[in-house]
């Protein structure tokens, strides 16, 4: 064989390389710390409270794909639940985790712009609010409010209200988020062209 023979090339054909589910770690760290953050939006209604735990798993979406934005919201959401015991919690959040990232991430993963991640975040409030809602109508009702007439009549002024909310935050503060980090977390070749890189000065 001659010695000027080229050697075999192996490429990593992992789907997660070692950075992205070291940050996806990180994430799930921040995530579920995020998710025992308890503030209440509506006066009188204690068992409704918002918690910024959404927004690492849609950065992490933007970044890596909707994939890795859904496992990182559904592992916070069942480290808190086996932490306080809550199961069935921990369900609801993680459909709540795919209805607000699944949208948003497909969306950018096409349009892999600004314009993208807004329409995406726009699509995600919307699908996450009437999600929301649905799994609160299943899941709920089977496990929690026995009945449906205990949670129809909070459909409108309540349910429908908190989570439109809960879901606005929830997709500004990625977008703050995501831009000033998506440099450090995203690989080079999934950033956004024209994007300006962090140079040291």
């Amino acid at each position: 064989m001659s010695a000027n023979a080229k050697k075999p090339q192996f490429n990593n054909s992992n789907r997660w390389n070692t950075r992205q589910l070291v940050t996806m770690a990180l994430m799930c760290a921040i995530a579920s710390l995020f998710s025992f953050v308890q503030i209440p939006l509506i006066p009188g209604v204690s068992f409704l409270t918002y918690d910024p735990s959404l927004m690492p798993a849609m950065v992490c979406g933007f970044a890596f794909g909707p994939g890795a934005g859904i496992a990182v919201g559904s592992i916070a959401a069942v480290i808190h639940g086996l932490i306080l015991g809550e199961w069935v919690g921990s369900l609801m959040n993680i459909f709540a985790t795919a209805f607000f990232v699944l949208p948003a991430a497909l969306l950018y993963r096409r349009m892999h712009t600004l314009k993208g991640a807004i329409a995406g975040l726009v699509i995600s409030v919307i699908t996450a609010t009437a999600g929301a809602i649905l799994v609160n109508l299943t899941i709920g009702v089977w496990f929690y409010y026995g009945s449906a007439d205990v949670i129809i009549p909070l459909i409108l002024p309540v349910l429908l209200p908190f989570n439109l909310v809960k879901t606005i935050l929830n997709a500004l503060l990625t977008l703050v988020v995501y831009k000033a980090v998506s440099n450090l977390i995203t690989p080079k070749k999934d950033r956004v062209k024209g994007r300006p890189t962090n140079q040291a000065a």
